[in-house]
């Protein structure tokens, strides 16, 4: 959309208010509204805000920041209230010299697009958003007791469901599915296939609307990758493919897996590089109480084709679609930043393709069935273990680095690290029962 046409809209439909969003370093939604009436004045001249209150944005000696809204991220925001209709519009930020901030998530992932597109390819992805729906946020209460794709009454789950797609729809971000999962009250949104930067904005959206719905029906929707102790958690399965003129790069017919030298050298990176990544898929403490074996979440570093045990695979398609060819990385959670999380993964396939990687045997077994011996036989490690574990392995390699820059992968090495010696320093509810009578 252009200036005129928002106008346009902004006039026809009444906006009074519009909000400004964009995400720090770890994801989280943040937003400064302004009244419709200043929209002008914004496009001139931005918003300011102070970046040192933002968590991974700037010192306090040079806080000053500035919004300027992309365009084509515009939408009206359906949400009930008495004051007005309200629209959104992703922003990026600037500096006081209207120089770009390069810390900034939407700008780290522009960064790298412009890599992929001065190889001639362009980076599209499809995310599968798993979320546990409960009663409130204060109890972990389930609204149902069904499993994957089950449809009993009653229905309230599928009923939140229904209301959030139409939502997004109005927002012009598509749903290919959405179903139970396994778990109970689990649920996913399968998204439509996108061009990354569109994606990140739509993922970002849709976690918001999944929220918003739940809250306004007196339930609360959480992407909390581990809330409950033994049963599976939430993922953020993620399709992705390269396409070079319009045409599929990964995509080639000869090729036993129609995997294209392009798709193997991808495949390559993300494998070569998993472990150094897994700080940005998984960034939470809570992250790796989900990434252990026996709860249908990848922890082995190998690749299938239509196996869901190994951390990538190839889903099956059709020959006369050969658009739809793909890889499925399926580590990341729904917690992570997805700006950063398409960075770090574009990133690590670029250097497998760069550097013509050679991609191992497919794994047709069931890796979880692997002793630990007969796994390091065939040579197959692990993901990292803990948020701490994941820290080091971000150090120690330069794919992170090289996707996010030095000065945000700084930012968020002190954020993480603060995190772990927080939640190490706890004593927790099972070390109590474990220990206390005992030692």
């Amino acid at each position: 959309m252009g200036t005129e046409e928002i106008r346009e809209i902004i006039k026809k439909e009444e906006i009074s208010f519009i909000q400004l969003w964009f995400s720090d370093l770890e994801g989280n939604l943040k937003s400064v509204s302004i009244p419709s009436s200043r929209w002008e004045e914004i496009l001139r001249y931005g918003a300011s805000f102070d970046g040192s209150s933002i968590r991974g944005f700037t010192r306090i000696e040079e806080s000053d920041m500035f919004l300027f809204p992309a365009l084509s991220t515009f939408s009206i925001l359906p949400v009930e209230g008495k004051s007005g209709k309200i629209a959104r519009v992703f922003c990026d930020i600037e500096n006081p010299e209207r120089t770009d901030y390069e810390d900034a998530p939407r700008r780290i992932l522009k960064r790298v697009l412009d890599r992929a597109e001065k190889m001639g390819l362009k980076f599209y992805v499809g995310p599968e958003l798993e979320f546990f729906y409960f009663k409130s946020p204060s109890s972990t209460e389930f609204l149902d007791y069904n499993s994957y794709f089950d449809y009993v009454p009653p229905d309230t789950g599928e009923s939140l469901l229904r209301e959030t797609i139409k939502v997004l729809a109005s927002m012009g971000i598509g749903v290919e599915y959405f179903h139970h999962e396994v778990s109970p009250s689990q649920y996913e949104i399968d998204l439509e296939y996108s061009d990354a930067l569109t994606m990140a904005d739509s993922l970002t959206t849709a976690k918001f609307i999944v929220k918003y719905v739940a809250e306004k029906n007196g339930y609360y929707a959480t992407f909390m990758p581990k809330p409950i102790e033994g049963i599976n958690g939430s993922g953020l399965h993620l399709h992705q493919s390269l396409f070079h003129g319009g045409e599929n790069a990964f995509f080639n017919e000869k090729d036993p897996y129609l995997m294209s030298n392009v798709a193997k050298g991808y495949t390559a990176g993300l494998l070569k590089y998993a472990r150094e990544i897994t700080l940005i898929t998984n960034q939470w403490v809570n992250s790796y109480k989900r990434l252990v074996p026996g709860y249908e979440a990848p922890v082995y570093i190998c690749w299938g084709r239509y196996n869901r045990s190994p951390l990538i695979r190839i889903p099956a398609i059709s020959l006369d679609k050969r658009s739809s060819m793909r890889i499925e990385y399926r580590s990341p959670d729904p917690a992570s930043n997805p700006y950063l999380v398409f960075a770090v993964l574009l990133t690590a396939g670029l250097e497998g393709i760069k550097n013509k990687l050679k991609l191992p045997p497919a794994r047709e077994d069931n890796v979880y069935a692997f002793t630990t011996e007969e796994r390091e036989k065939e040579g197959i490690s692990s993901l990292p273990g803990s948020l701490i574990e994941a820290i080091i392995e971000a150090q120690k390699g330069n794919i992170v680095k090289q996707a996010i820059g030095e000065s945000a992968f700084q930012k968020l090495i002190a954020s993480k690290m603060a995190q772990w010696d927080d939640y190490r320093r706890k004593v927790s509810t099972y070390e109590i029962e474990k220990y206390l009578p005992v030692l």
